[in-house]
């Protein structure tokens, strides 16, 4: 199979499931207040103190973004696999690591891109500094991607299981500490005038990492789903 038809396939992954979150855009957007409201509750429960809510900034936000990323992942394979489509998917002689790389750059572009441009809005509700904004939706940029590769493979793994949004909890989350963890520290080093690219670049590794070996992950977890 040649490179032009298999970018093809690819590209009608990534339409195909934008056109059909586009029909369920209530989902995205419950998972964009869900965001927001997580975000907005800590001013209102720690109090007006622009120092203390802008040392706790980059982790509450960092928090938000992983916990709403977790909403979204559910449906990343779900409605394929009720409908049988995902069956089909594994049949076609087309790449399945292409297919889930499509999959869950759609489900990024759909879910992660509204977090990431509103991330400054709420960043400036907690008293960032513009500096300090950059960054956040800077690494933002770099994790949630990071976040949804790692869901992948979660959520292929309880594909069809009872209970499985609390199990793909249990999976996930300790997998998405390192990256929580750098991109909360890329932010908070402009807050002491301090250099973040030494957590840029290991979240830009992470990053690399992720997207060469998560979809293979994840093809191997379908197939044993699927079995």
């Amino acid at each position: 199979m040649n490179t032009r038809s298999q970018f093809a396939m690819f590209r009608w992954i990534v339409w195909r499931d934008m056109t059909l979150a586009w029909r369920r855009r209530t989902d995205a957007l419950s998972t964009l207040f869900f965001f927001v409201i997580v975000v907005s509750l800590f001013p209102l429960s720690i109090g007006p103190e622009t120092q203390l809510l802008r040392s706790i900034a980059p982790g509450v936000v960092w928090v938000a973004a992983l916990l709403a990323s977790m909403l979204s992942l559910g449906r990343l394979f779900a409605n394929d696999y009720v409908d049988g489509t995902l069956e089909q998917m594994l049949l076609t002689p087309q790449p399945l690591y292409l297919i889930v790389l499509g999959k869950v750059l759609a489900q990024w572009l759909v879910s992660g891109i509204p977090l990431i441009v509103i991330s400054p809005l709420l960043g400036v509700q907690l008293g960032l500094s513009q500096e300090s904004l950059l960054m956040l939706a800077a690494s933002l940029l770099l994790g949630i991607p990071v976040l949804s590769l790692i869901g992948s493979i979660g959520t292929a793994l309880t594909l069809g299981l009872r209970g499985s949004g609390v199990l793909l909890s249990l999976l996930v989350l300790p997998l998405c500490i390192p990256t929580l963890i750098f991109g909360t520290g890329a932010v908070e080093a402009t807050l002491i005038s301090a250099s973040p690219e030494a957590n840029i670049y290991v979240l830009g590794a992470v990053f690399v990492l992720t997207v060469v070996f998560a979809p293979w992950a994840t093809c191997a977890a379908l197939r044993i789903s699927l079995e």
